[in-house]
């Protein structure tokens, strides 16, 4: 009987983070999946509010991307049964249509100097 090795293992736990924006990428070889935290901070002995932008990174090759999406969809599915279907909160529903209609109201030659930006 071959003899037993004893395996000592340390496990380093994660730090809880709770994602405001999420950005997918790849490359040939990996999925990015870039999760971010938008935090407001206001310090008192500053004149000006700073707003903290946390990331975590996982990557992932393309098919443990495509597990993950297969336990993800499962995932779901048996929340919306135990509690019903996910929808968009009315705040943000309020908040696309004032959006809306405040982009319909801009002038057409102002939208072409406009970008994107973490901020919306």
């Amino acid at each position: 009987m071959p003899e037993k090795k004893k395996i000592n293992m340390s496990i380093i736990e994660g730090d809880s983070f709770f994602s405001h924006e999420t950005s997918i990428n790849f490359s040939p070889t990996q999925f990015i999946f870039d999760f971010r935290n938008i935090t407001p901070r206001i310090d008192p002995r500053s004149p000006e509010a700073t707003l903290v932008l946390k990331h975590n990174v996982v990557m992932l090759e393309p098919y443990h991307a495509k597990q993950f999406l297969s336990l993800l969809s499962n995932v779901i599915k048996k929340y919306e049964s135990d509690f019903g279907k996910i929808d968009r909160p009315e705040s943000l529903k309020k908040l696309q249509k004032k959006i809306k209609n405040q982009k319909s109201a801009e002038d057409p030659a102002e939208k072409q100097f406009k970008s994107q930006s973490y901020f919306g």
